[in-house]
């Protein structure tokens, strides 16, 4: 008899009431947090908060693009280091080929670490 009432359920039933459930968590946590903490605002509490200092000056003030691209060289080499583990997870399988292929690899990544050096992407004037 169950086996029969499965049988006709959407197979787009499980991943609809997980959503419906993580919304109803989320909201939930919302909801009753706001009833539950307390809130006693005062004029430190409402001051934009930098690192433990005090804010001077316009928070819309111009930055160095130097922090921008030092932060993406290091998103793009970390990404990178991240391709090595399937060639060492499977390098006993592989073999050689393996090898040479993350060999490759490397030294294509090393000639980008290079070209940024070069350029001057990691100095800080």
């Amino acid at each position: 008899m169950s086996r029969l009432l499965l049988s006709n359920v959407s197979p787009y039933w499980g991943p609809l009431l997980m959503l419906l459930g993580a919304v109803c968590v989320g909201l939930g946590a919302v909801v009753i947090g706001r009833f539950f903490r307390s809130s006693r605002p005062t004029r430190e509490k409402l001051e934009p908060y930098e690192c433990g200092n005090p804010a001077i000056g316009d928070t819309r003030g111009r930055f160095s693009v130097k922090f921008y691209s030092v932060a993406m060289l290091f998103l793009l080499f970390d990404a990178e280091a991240l391709f090595l583990w399937p060639w060492a997870a499977q390098y006993h399988a592989e073999g050689l080929f393996f090898l040479f292929e993350a060999l490759l690899f490397i030294v294509i990544v090393g000639i980008g670490y290079l070209y940024a050096w070069r350029k001057g992407a990691f100095e800080w004037r």
